[in-house]
């Protein structure tokens, strides 16, 4: 007993040194990122460097490369003129959170999709010839090209007092992105059980649904994770860019727009929003690591997607 119990202590010690292990990994590295910004804002040239007509790395004036502390001083500065102007880190935390929001409607929907469509495609093989090369092919339209026609279409849709709004276009895109690694990663892990072990299902008479449920799903979390993983920063991409395509106010992507006319006299201001989104991709990232310590029983070891 006493082993088991030494055992156990063991390993939640070794686990909680691997988390702080990361941490600190993850802290040195931004760390070290802002140390190299500013050695090279010190030591490179002004015009950058430029081999031939093709420039290699950037300038490092003020203008081009602002001071890492210049970034951090505007996020206490007002964001606007008025009475009622809210600092510049509230303001981005605010359209840090719709945004954050969006993507996540986007992303639930495009999970939902994605592993509908990896079930039908794992039931019936014909499917997968029919379906998984237009799931491919849906990934080289821009996504430029698409947002203003998902805002068009949305805005003709009329269902009793329902209201099509920008938002929700937003999210349709972010789940357009979301849905393709899922789906792919999902049939990979559906299909990831031995025959043997199929076989002694069909032997015990379980059906397809059963199966699915008590060996399929669990033997896919190895393959899905990464799927998921991939699916929330796309997700995340897609909310910002849509954003700027839409015009939709109150997000990080029209904030990084507005802040950016603003580069030519205050160019450390416009760093603001890009660490909002930044945040955002973390805030993801963060959440999948949740799921996947709920899942840890069933993780064997991920499959990258």
């Amino acid at each position: 007993m006493s082993r088991s119990s030494g055992g156990g202590g063991g390993g939640g010690s070794a686990g909680s040194s691997s988390t702080l292990r990361r941490v600190g990994l993850g802290v040195a590295g931004v760390v070290l990122l802002v140390v190299l910004w500013e050695l090279y804002k010190a030591l490179g040239p002004a015009t950058g460097v430029v081999i031939g007509d093709l420039t290699v790395l950037p300038r490092t004036t003020d203008l081009a490369m602002p001071h890492v502390w210049d970034m951090i001083g505007r996020l206490f500065e007002p964001s606007g003129s008025g009475r009622n102007a809210v600092p510049v880190w509230l303001a981005v935390v605010q359209a840090s959170l719709f945004s954050l929001g969006v993507a996540a409607v986007g992303w639930v929907v495009g999970v939902f999709v994605g592993l509908l469509l990896a079930i039908l495609m794992q039931r019936f093989r014909t499917a997968e010839s029919a379906v998984l090369p237009w799931i491919i092919l849906s990934q080289t339209v821009p996504l430029i090209a698409i947002a203003p026609l998902v805002k068009r279409w949305g805005s003709t849709i009329e269902i009793g007092s329902f209201t099509w709004e920008n938002w929700m276009s937003v999210a349709v895109i972010a789940s357009y992105l979301a849905f393709f690694p899922v789906s792919v990663g999902a049939l990979r892990g559906l299909n990831s059980p031995d025959a043997i072990h199929v076989e002694l299902f069909r032997s015990y008479g379980v059906g397809w649904w059963k199966t699915l449920c008590t060996l399929r799903l669990p033997a896919s979390v190895p393959y899905l994770l990464p799927a998921l993983r991939l699916a929330a920063a796309n997700a995340v991409i897609g909310t910002v860019v849509a954003e700027v395509s839409i015009g939709l106010r109150g997000g990080i992507g029209r904030m990084i727009i507005e802040f950016a006319q603003q580069a030519s006299g205050d160019p450390a201001r416009t760093w603001a929003p890009i660490f909002g989104a930044i945040a955002i991709g973390l805030v993801a990232a963060g959440f999948i690591a949740l799921l996947g310590v709920l899942l840890r029983r069933y993780r064997r070891g991920e499959v990258p997607a």
